[in-house]
């Protein structure tokens, strides 16, 4: 019997490690559907900037997996990171740089924030992604923003129903955790200011 329990669980850890489809640009009605919850953030949200919004999600999401080198699904590419045989793609990389593309966007009524998951759980891997609101809003009215979660086909989710990760504001949980002293402009947290 304790075979048999030890064999399940196997086979559930492995089916976690299972690849995903692959990278995906996204389809039309993919970016429509982003498209529509940016705008519902707030009616401050100018249309035009929710779907350029979507639409550089979605593409610059696939345009990683590919510099990324994404063939497996998420935690065996972490690994492969880790071990120096991938480039990129850990989930702090997707995040850092999907925020630097969102902010060179220019949005006027739009906000890439950071967002953190799991930073204080010591059995959970930590995980990090990028949030957009509406300019001025709080974190969780965003949009989680996660090309990590499903190996570089992107993944979203008004903040506050995303059952997966309880998210917290990246800065303010890394300085609770006294693991950081400053929060730079762009979000990224550093023991000094860079």
């Amino acid at each position: 019997m304790i075979r048999l329990i030890a064999a399940i669980a196997l086979l559930c850890a492995l089916a976690a490690c299972a690849p995903t489809t692959g990278p995906s640009p996204g389809s039309r009605a993919d970016v429509a559907a982003l498209t529509r919850a940016l705008q519902a953030m707030s009616p401050g949200v100018d249309p035009a900037e929710a779907a350029h919004a979507a639409d550089l999600s979605y593409r610059y999401t696939f345009q990683l997996a590919q510099q990324y080198q994404i063939t497996d699904a998420p935690l065996v590419h972490n690994a492969k990171v880790n071990a120096g045989k991938k480039p990129r793609g850990l989930c702090y990389h997707w995040a850092t740089d999907m925020q630097h593309l969102l902010n060179q966007s220019g949005f006027e009524t739009l906000e890439i924030q950071r967002a953190i998951a799991n930073a204080a759980n010591p059995i959970l891997i930590e995980h990090s992604s990028a949030v957009i609101t509406a300019r001025g809003a709080p974190m969780h009215s965003g949009v989680i923003i996660d090309p990590w979660r499903q190996g570089g086909r992107l993944f979203w989710s008004p903040v506050t129903q995303d059952r997966r990760y309880d998210w917290k504001e990246r800065g303010a949980e890394l300085r609770r955790l006294g693991r950081v002293t400053y929060v730079n402009p762009d979000g990224t947290a550093s023991l000094q200011p860079e």
